[in-house]
């Protein structure tokens, strides 16, 4: 089983970086799918609070979620993410990000 779903992670991670030459082109072409494909906002929780996460964007080395909670503002990275059951839709992508970056 986990053979199958690894597969069809590597086949994601392909589809999203079939133009990508590089590590950074890559992480680059990971991030504009996981932007296009999850659905935010949606809530988590991180550290025993509940937070709803605005959006991702891109940093220099990492994908991160732009989490809210009231007025405060936190970046989480989204390999570090904790995600709610259920995952919102286009989730999966995050696992292939989570795949590509080794785990």
């Amino acid at each position: 089983m986990a053979a199958k779903r690894n597969a069809a992670l590597e086949a994601m991670i392909e589809e999203a970086t079939v133009d990508a030459y590089n590590d950074d082109e890559q992480l680059t072409s990971l991030f504009t799918t996981i932007e296009e494909h999850l659905v935010v906002p949606f809530t988590t929780t991180v550290l025993g609070g509940e937070v709803t996460v605005k959006k991702v964007d891109l940093t220099g080395d990492s994908i991160v979620a732009i989490c809210a909670r009231g007025r405060d503002r936190q970046r989480i990275d989204l390999l570090d993410l904790p995600l709610p059951t259920p995952p919102p839709d286009g989730a999966v992508w995050i696992d292939a990000y989570r795949h590509w970056a080794g785990r």
